[in-house]
């Protein structure tokens, strides 16, 4: 299973002592650049979904690309 969590900055050390004190439990640190994009990929997938159940209007393809 894997788990993403937000800690705050001055818990966070001794969090990951105990979970890296833990044989089966393996720990990676994101860099905020990887943090940042992984929760805009979550907010797409969501909206997405809202899309996809008729909850959320897309937008025009073209507008879309107008904006870039």
């Amino acid at each position: 299973m894997k788990v993403l969590s937000d800690i705050q900055d001055d818990k966070a050390s001794s969090l990951m002592e105990v979970l890296e004190s833990l044989p089966y439990v393996e720990t990676k640190q994101l860099t905020d650049t990887k943090a940042e994009l992984m929760s805009d990929i979550r907010e797409a997938v969501e909206e997405m979904k809202l899309i996809k159940a008729g909850k959320k209007q897309a937008r025009d393809v073209e507008d879309f690309l107008n904006e870039l």
